[in-house]
């Protein structure tokens, strides 16, 4: 009788612990960068923060999409003949994205041969993400505002 209840208790302990973990896991998974991103919208700031949001219009789309470190982009704009994409791996922390872009476009390599790095100021909820490009002194100047679509 010990020996049942003792597996008994062991068995509850597991599942417990399982439980646990799982949730842990799922709150944490909430706030990550992996999936596919679309573009809502653009901002400009200025010293006093927000002065302009450029919606997409005519068709403009972007998509970003992490996974597993890598990360893929395309936009379609019929506005502009060139092709955008790039692709290359990421890295981010609370407050900060990474993107080392290894290849792209014939447009995008033209940008990646001069900048090694794209660093941003991260803000990221469960459903968005916001990437802020900041001037040489710091401040903030441009930023993309995505929604997740998966």
């Amino acid at each position: 009788m010990k020996k049942l209840l003792g597996l008994a208790f062991l068995m509850l302990l597991v599942v417990s612990i399982t439980s646990m973990t799982s949730a842990k896991l799922q709150t944490a998974t909430n706030t990550s960068l992996e999936g596919t991103w679309e573009l809502i919208n653009r901002y400009n700031y200025d010293e006093n923060g927000v002065s302009d949001t450029l919606q997409n219009i005519n068709g403009y789309r972007q998509i970003k999409i992490y996974s597993k470190g890598k990360v893929m982009w395309t936009r379609y704009s019929p506005d502009d003949p060139a092709e955008w994409f790039g692709y290359g791996s990421y890295s981010n922390t609370e407050n900060i994205l990474k993107e080392q872009l290894e290849f792209g476009s014939a447009a995008m390599m033209q940008v990646i041969d001069t900048v090694q790095v794209f660093e941003f100021e991260l803000l990221l909820d469960k459903d968005t993400y916001s990437q802020i490009t900041k001037d040489a002194e710091g401040n903030r100047s441009y930023s993309e505002n995505y929604q997740r679509i998966d």
